[in-house]
């Protein structure tokens, strides 16, 4: 039995080989792998002595020969084949051990040159475990280390690989080099100035119990590459299985998540929508802020923090019926009272690091879209104010929060707030000054009596049952659009409610509109020439 041992990736491929030759296997090799089996004492032939031809052209041809891809393709159960081969003096490869040169990490290298990314383009190896993995039959084929293992069970158990096993690892050697292609591919063609074609590689992560509902088939896939705020690489603590729907909203949350890292922060999510949001000195305060925001809908709801729950958030959270609690991090003893509640899906989850850009893509009938994902947000500054009256640094605060959730709101969205909490939500309203009627009620049905322990002047009872906010209260309401005002209807109604600061994208051509309805109510607004649609 002969195995022809050839790789760029060595992890455990001495002792793999050691293996081979306690079990009376021979060994083929070339080059630097042959070097290294050599080193280790093991017996080693070289190609170029089966072939009786020398490696040339610097290495790029050393297998490509009938006495190699013979050896591999001939099939063992037709007589003809292997008449052939004993008549031109082949003896057969009954295994080949091959990983393929480092391309991806070669033109990852900002400093690449095209002949640098060439001269990692592998032509033998690809052939070698193209041909191994057709002939599985017969052939055993390894592309990764992580196979040795099984592959010697086997030998010493029964003598060679089983069926299964073969086909199997012929399987994996075809998505080895597809793979390797799609990278070369992916990176010679803007090279040449090609058409872009996308190739989208991901892994299996889990397969899902059901989609959106319980007739459809779902799974969930990971890239290749680790991504910061990720479920795929998230550990759960506790609970059930992730389902469909709980990973578009844990998704969502974590979205939301990583907008705020400078202080302590807490999201309550349904439906992909927040339906509270604090930040706070301390992460039980602004837990608190979330909870106080909208304490019906986070029933059944999604939560998300960007710091470590401690015991005194764990004691606030333990009462409520929730789906999944995610933090970077959890306190022993606050993790152990969470765990109590066995159906609680508990993730630790990475944050706190740089988010790179990334694409988002979305299925359409016969196509998909792609598209970067939506990292930017605008910072706000008093150079955006276009109106007479100016926010006020607490203002300036609170406008800063609803503007980073309020992007986080399907279109058209609107959100309020006071005193880093979301008070109001408005989503996927077919007109915006419907969005921004059901955040306003909320909002001042819901609005503490004293959010900053400021003020005198309470929210009234008014004749349609609404407590509109009277215009001494202190901090007053701030709204946020995701997209311009085409019209001064939603200034006219947030005045109504006590707003007292706004900020939106602008670009209507009605924008005078809106400001000389500010100037005449007496409130701020701020333009950031930057829109967040979520449809």
């Amino acid at each position: 039995m002969r195995a022809l041992i050839s790789v760029s990736d060595k992890t455990g491929v001495v002792e793999f080989a050691r293996e081979l030759v306690s079990l009376g296997w021979e060994l083929l090799s070339t080059s630097g792998t042959m070097k290294m089996l050599k080193e280790a004492g093991l017996p080693v032939t070289s190609v170029s002595d089966v072939t009786g031809f020398p490696e040339i052209c610097d290495g790029r041809v050393k297998t490509l020969h009938p006495k190699i891809h013979g050896a591999l393709l001939a099939r063992r159960d037709l007589p003809d084949h292997m008449r052939q081969l004993e008549e031109n003096g082949i003896e057969t490869i009954d295994l080949v051990c091959v990983n393929l040169y480092p391309f991806r990490e070669t033109v990852a290298k900002p400093d690449v040159t095209m002949e640098d990314a060439i001269e990692h383009i592998d032509i033998g190896g690809p052939s070698m475990v193209r041909s191994a993995a057709k002939n599985w039959e017969s052939v055993t084929i390894v592309v990764n280390p992580e196979d040795y293992a099984v592959v010697i069970d086997e030998l010493k158990a029964d003598g060679h690989t089983s069926r299964e096993t073969r086909l199997k690892l012929s399987a994996k050697a075809y998505t080895h080099t597809a793979e390797y292609d799609m990278a070369i591919a992916s990176w010679m063609r803007p090279q040449a100035g090609l058409p872009e074609k996308l190739f989208l590689e991901y892994d299996i992560c889990q397969p899902l119990r059901y989609g959106e509902n319980p007739h459809q088939e779902a799974k969930f896939y990971k890239t290749l590459k680790k991504a910061p705020y990720s479920l795929a690489t998230a550990e759960q603590l506790n609970g059930k299985e992730l389902s469909y729907n709980n990973i578009q909203d844990a998704n969502a949350a974590l979205n939301i998540v990583r907008e705020f890292t400078d202080k302590p922060f807490a999201v309550g999510l349904k439906h992909m929508n927040p339906c509270g949001a604090g930040v706070g000195e301390t992460i039980a305060e602004a837990w608190t802020k979330a909870y106080e925001g909208d304490k019906t809908s986070i029933f059944g709801g999604i939560v998300a923090f960007n710091r470590e729950v401690d015991l005194e958030t764990a004691q606030m959270l333990k009462p409520i019926f929730l789906e999944i609690v995610m933090a970077p991090s959890f306190a022993p003893d606050a993790l152990e009272l969470l765990c109590t509640k066995k159906n609680l899906r508990v993730l630790k989850v990475e944050m706190g690091v740089e988010v790179k850009e990334q694409l988002s893509c979305v299925s359409v009938n016969g196509g998909l879209l792609v598209q970067n994902q939506d990292l930017s947000v605008c910072p706000l500054s008093l150079d955006q104010c276009v109106t007479e009256t100016k926010p006020t640094e607490e203002q300036m605060r609170d406008l800063e929060f609803t503007w980073k959730m309020v992007k986080h709101v399907k279109s058209n969205a609107i959100a309020v707030g006071c005193g880093g909490m979301l008070l109001g939500v408005g989503a996927g309203q077919m007109n915006r000054v419907g969005s921004a009627e059901i955040a306003l009620k909320h909002a001042v049905a819901f609005m503490p009596e004293q959010p900053s322990g400021k003020g005198d002047t309470q929210p009234q009872q008014s004749e349609d049952g609404l407590r509109r906010a009277g215009a001494a209260v202190r901090p007053q309401l701030v709204l946020a659009s995701d997209a311009f005002f085409p019209f001064d209807d939603c200034v006219t109604l947030a005045a109504e409610y006590g707003v007292k600061a706004i900020v939106q994208p602008g670009g209507s051509i009605r924008d005078e509109d809106s400001i000389k309805k500010c100037n005449e109510l007496g409130i701020a607004m701020l333009f950031t020439g930057e829109r967040h649609f979520k449809h």
